[in-house]
């Protein structure tokens, strides 16, 4: 949520504060801004609601914001409508200290009293121009000094930009739990939410601890603690394909991305199979402590957490070790029972996402060691985990998650496999078997991409609908999960999933004449139950779309279109049956003309509650 940029160098910063927001759009926002130091004694701000095209139109990309020295950012708002006013950065009275903010400053209200009761007058709604006037209070000369007591004092999150008049040749930055990175190359320093603002300018990138200050010139950057003192910090070079964060010819990320997919599972996986074996050297466990594991807890939001519903089925059945699957919204408030033997799995794209780090956080205040599975190297949930399953698919952009899902689903494939081979709950031939079938993955993905044409004609006849529900069982009612959200998140159409099973109480009162249901029926052993399920619908006026393996053409009986996904086993039957899944959803938005890479209201990554 929310994007923050900043350079100060020798080249013009607005140009590339703008080029920087632009590769943040898909973080969400609802209003722009830039705040730039003049060279001769003044910081100039520019803001606007709506898009980053409006700000660079005003601003003449950037042209009538002269100087070498800024910060900008993108706005969703949490406090406040989207405005003008609203929008950051926010100045101080005196218009000599400015700042931009992500996160939400929780004691907002108290220090907005007492700077009130000491004269100060705000002018926005926003929790963020507290801290401009909070630091005007504590500055007296130093800012580092005034940065770190206002740290001192708030509480919640943040990742803060800020620029003081009286030091034109610095910029001030700093974190709590929310992302901020900054990154160096011969022509000055950056600050940024995320590495694509600035893998156009350096790969060279340090990423900025919780609770660190770090003071940027254009030559070279310190880090202070929030007690000033200076702290030491080693570069990570960042070996991202700079074209991954473009889209190459494709209408959209989101499309480009899903063509992405076999690559991603390909990257993921095939590193991990050495010798006909799973050797995964991240876990850091002996085979006796695979073995001592009695419980798994899967833990995390949206996407990750429709990846960790088949994880538990996958795990259960090949490993046969319990698991349980919690939202991270839920986790860390339900006060969660977390006996001797337990394993905690944490699941995020960002490795940024507010919830699921408060609950790594509490699993480890609590004794237990905590897996990550993440695709952002570097980022909190890496740090901060006691070992790191990376997912391997670069940089994904689109909100709407699709190649970071299904690079997420071969982690826990992984995982499932491995326990089982270690625990003795799967002999040799179907081992074998299994491996074969999870090395076929990536060319069957490709396949059922390539047979994109006859998905997109069925979106065609769905532009227009109003309601949509998706049912299955066991697996299959974890990928109608996913299938769903794409659909809702994408083209703002209403969707629900369900049990196949639960129909009958109460869900299937929503059923009317035309309405679709889409129904996944990939697992041999629930065929004949699905397809009852499909026949009940279908009796109440619903039009059937059925998504099934090869062999299952008894499913047309009963459905009025079917999509066939190659044979695989059905454990992962998921990475290709969601594929079409997202064809579907994908070419409805387009078919509505939505904004399909920044679905309204959303954020790619959800860094506060």
């Amino acid at each position: 949520m929310c994007g923050i940029v900043g350079y100060i160098g020798t080249k013009q910063a607005a140009p590339i504060i703008l080029d920087g927001l632009s590769k943040l759009e898909y973080r969400g926002y609802d209003s722009a801004g830039m705040a730039v130091y003049d060279g001769v004694g003044k910081i100039n701000i520019t803001k606007s609601v709506g898009r980053l095209k409006i700000l660079e139109n005003i601003t003449r990309d950037g042209e009538t914001m002269p100087g070498v020295c800024g910060i900008g950012h993108t706005r969703w708002a949490t406090h406040g409508v989207p405005s003008d006013t609203n929008a950051h950065p926010h100045f101080n009275e005196a218009e000599t200290i400015t700042v931009v903010h992500n996160g939400i400053i929780e004691n907002y209200l108290q220090l907005r009293k007492m700077l009130t009761d000491r004269g100060y007058h705000f002018v926005s709604e926003t929790d963020t121009e507290v801290l401009a006037h909070l630091l005007d209070y504590y500055y007296k000369g130093n800012p580092l000094e005034a940065v770190t007591k206002v740290l001192h004092r708030v509480e919640g999150s943040y990742a803060l930009g800020i620029l003081f008049a009286d030091c034109p040749d610095q910029i001030f930055a700093a974190r709590k739990d929310s992302p901020l990175i900054a990154g160096q190359n011969e022509d000055g320093c950056f600050i940024a939410s995320d590495v694509p603002a600035i893998l156009k300018y350096t790969r060279k990138v340090y990423y900025v601890d919780n609770q660190e200050v770090v003071r940027l010139r254009a030559d070279h950057m310190h880090f202070y603690t929030v007690d000033e003192e200076e702290t030491t910090k080693e570069p990570v070079f960042i070996d991202w394909d700079a074209s991954a964060a473009e889209k190459a010819g494709y209408e959209h990320f989101m499309l480009k991305e899903m063509y992405e997919q076999p690559k991603t599972v390909t990257d993921t996986l095939l590193p991990r199979i050495k010798d006909n074996d799973i050797v995964i050297e991240e876990l850091n466990m002996t085979d006796e402590e695979i073995c001592g594991v009695s419980k798994i807890h899967i833990v995390a939001c949206g996407s990750a957490y429709h990846a960790g519903v088949t994880g538990k089925y996958v795990i259960e059945g090949l490993a046969r070790i319990p698991v349980e699957v919690d939202l991270a919204s839920e986790f860390r408030y339900r006060d969660p029972i977390l006996e001797e033997g337990a394993m905690v799995v944490v699941i995020s794209q960002s490795g940024e996402t507010a919830d699921t780090l408060a609950a790594l956080r509490e699993s480890k205040k609590r004794g237990f060691q905590v897996l990550g599975i993440v695709n952002v190297v570097g980022s909190s949930i890496a740090r901060e985990a006691d070992n790191v399953m990376y997912t391997w698919a670069g940089p994904e952009i689109a909100v709407a998650t699709t190649k970071a899902y299904s690079a997420q689903l071969i982690a826990l494939y992984l995982l499932a496999v491995k326990f089982g081979r270690v625990r003795g709950k799967i002999e040799d031939m179907t081992y074998a078997s299994l491996l074969g079938d999870l090395r076929c993955l990536p060319d069957q993905i490709e396949l059922l991409l390539n047979n994109k044409n006859k998905i997109q004609r069925f979106a065609n006849r769905y532009i227009g609908a109003k309601d949509v529900f998706f049912i299955g069982r066991g697996i299959d009612y974890a990928i109608s999960l996913e299938g769903s959200l794409k659909l809702k998140e994408i083209s703002y159409i209403h969707s629900e999933a369900y049990a196949a099973g639960e129909l009958k109480h109460g869900t299937i009162s929503l059923i009317e004449e035309g309405t679709l249901v889409a129904a996944v029926s990939t697992q041999p052993a629930l065929y004949a139950k699905t397809i009852s399920n499909m026949v009940e619908v279908k009796a109440r006026g619903a039009f059937v779309l059925a998504v099934t393996c090869e062999e299952n053409k008894e499913i047309e009986k009963a459905a009025d279109y079917v999509i066939y996904i190659p044979e695989t086993n059905p454990y992962f039957a998921n990475s290709l049956a969601i594929i079409p899944l997202q064809l579907f959803g994908y070419y409805v938005a387009v078919g509505k003309g939505c904004d399909v890479d920044k679905p309204r209201n959303l954020a790619k990554s959800v860094t506060v509650e």
